[in-house]
């Protein structure tokens, strides 16, 4: 990667565990697509305004920013039913999560690429495009 990984936190103190999960996880990516200039992480925790909720008791949102050559993609986890917000309590899951649908993201950008060039390739050799 070009630069070194940005990550924020909102909400809630920052931490040297979460911190270094998050950095496992984009070096995962990196494996996986060697192709990222940048990485911008956020780590929030809303409060709620009800008088009995905790910040404590929130989910955590994460978001993820890469650029790859051409394009920046971009991954918001906010949670809105019931069921994710009591799963991303837990900021493994919800870092697991978000890193898998980024993933996803990367594979997506990286066949869009390759059957790019390809097509490319058929046009360059006068090679009917199927």
């Amino acid at each position: 990667m070009q630069t070194p990984v940005q990550i924020s936190f909102h909400g809630l103190d920052k931490s040297d565990a979460v911190q270094a999960r998050i950095l496992e996880k984009v070096a995962k990516l990196e494996q996986f697509y060697d192709r990222i200039t940048a990485c911008r992480v956020v780590v929030e925790r809303h409060h709620s305004s009800g008088a009995n909720a905790t910040t404590k008791d929130q989910p955590f949102h994460i978001s993820i920013i890469l650029e790859v050559p051409g394009e920046e993609l971009v991954y918001k986890r906010d949670p809105k039913s019931d069921e994710a917000l009591k799963d991303h309590q837990d900021i493994n899951i919800a870092l697991r999560d978000a890193f898998a649908a980024m993933q996803r993201q990367l594979k997506e950008h990286k066949e869009i690429r390759r059957s790019g060039r390809q097509e490319a390739e058929r046009v360059r050799n006068n090679e009917p495009i199927i």
